[in-house]
């Protein structure tokens, strides 16, 4: 019958120890929250940083890339044609 009575005495015990504690741990838990809040916003953000980053690298090779291509010249001789005409005279119109 001992058994039974420690049993409830540690019962007793337990529910005095998470009364006592339980404003401390849950204080500890919500620092916890909030530091976990903390870091995942940072998280976000750097995250959000490199993919901008990252982005506007792509955005700057691809208008270098594509203006280098537009004013890529053929290579070789190009044929050119001059004309004799004459340009009218602002009296003549």
């Amino acid at each position: 019958m001992s058994q039974i009575r420690d049993r409830h005495l540690v019962g007793a015990g337990v529910a005095a120890c998470a009364v006592c504690c339980a404003p401390a741990l849950l204080a500890f838990l919500g620092i916890a929250g909030v530091a976990a809040t903390v870091a995942s916003l940072a998280f976000a953000g750097v995250v959000f940083a490199l993919v901008v980053g990252a982005a506007t690298l792509l955005a700057v090779w691809h208008r270098r890339r594509q203006a280098r291509r537009d004013c890529a010249t053929t290579a070789g001789p190009i044929d050119v044609e001059l004309s004799t005409a004459t340009t009218p005279k602002r009296s003549d119109l």
